[in-house]
């Protein structure tokens, strides 16, 4: 789509150097630019303002997602120069700062497939939660359920709170400003029947607190990255990954799903672990 936006304002060989996606929050628009068209960027966003309606505001990503926040540098090039936005998925509205929290657009089928499997009056605990979004949709459908939600960013936590409000889930929804490892060992072991793990990069780093946070029985929603030659292949590894990440645990992977490609050959993939505790 972005290379047909641009192809009025890119030459033949320009236009190849452009990624082929861009992601859209509410109505801004972030988008990553080669060193190579750096002289062109803002002539990109004005087009990218021009064809794409729902656009008010375009910046480029500046840097990769980073630190305890997962947050990364954006360099406002077109439009409204706000960092601040509402999105809509699967009924829900979420206030969202693309500049201070963590947020990602391309989760939306992974947590639309993890709300439907909650059952009827489960406690959940989301380790990574961000602005709320997994917590807020797994309890907008599942109106028995409760949703620790932790994030230990306080922008994040605030916009936690807000989104809950906003949902009408506030009764099902606790925000926890917190590291996740000090909340659960403080006030969540042992409450969980079932954990998200929305950290790709590093969960595997947080397998203890979030097994300590199940009842005797439960399932851990684990993220990871994965190398792999093609889709089917990580999720062979993915699948790997997990079981040795669950290694010293009672545990059976009872699905393994490939998410996205998150760079070439590099995949993320989200594995249901059923794990039994002594």
């Amino acid at each position: 789509m972005l290379k047909n936006v641009l192809a009025s304002v890119l030459d033949a060989e320009e236009a190849a150097q452009v990624y082929s996606a861009f992601d859209q929050v509410g109505d801004i628009v972030v988008i990553k630019i080669p060193d190579g068209l750096a002289g062109k960027k803002t002539v990109i966003a004005q087009a990218i303002l021009a064809n794409v309606k729902t656009a008010k505001a375009v910046f480029a990503q500046a840097s990769a997602v980073r630190g305890d926040f997962r947050v990364r540098d954006l360099e406002f090039l077109a439009g409204e120069n706000r960092t601040v936005t509402e999105y809509k998925e699967h009924g829900c509205r979420f206030k969202v700062d693309v500049a201070r929290a963590y947020f990602s657009p391309r989760l939306s089928t992974e947590r639309q497939r993890i709300a439907s499997l909650v059952g009827e009056g489960e406690t959940i605990v989301n380790m990574f939660a961000g602005v709320g979004t997994y917590s807020i949709i797994i309890a907008k459908a599942n109106k028995t359920c409760r949703v620790y939600s932790i994030d230990s960013n306080p922008v994040a936590n605030e916009l936690c709170i807000e989104n809950a409000r906003l949902n009408k889930v506030s009764d099902r929804v606790i925000p926890v400003c917190a590291d996740a490892t000090s909340a659960i060992r403080d006030q969540l072991t042992g409450v969980a029947d079932r954990v998200l793990m929305p950290l790709p990069e590093r969960a595997k780093e947080f397998i203890a607190p979030a097994v300590a946070a199940l009842k005797e029985k439960g399932v851990v929603h684990y993220f990871a990255h994965v190398r792999a030659d093609s889709k089917k292949h990580a999720k062979e590894l993915g699948e790997k990954d997990a079981h040795e990440a669950f290694k010293d645990y009672e545990h059976d992977v009872t699905e393994t799903t490939v998410v996205r490609e998150v760079g070439p050959r590099v995949y993320q993939i989200v594995a249901d672990v059923t794990v039994t505790k002594a």
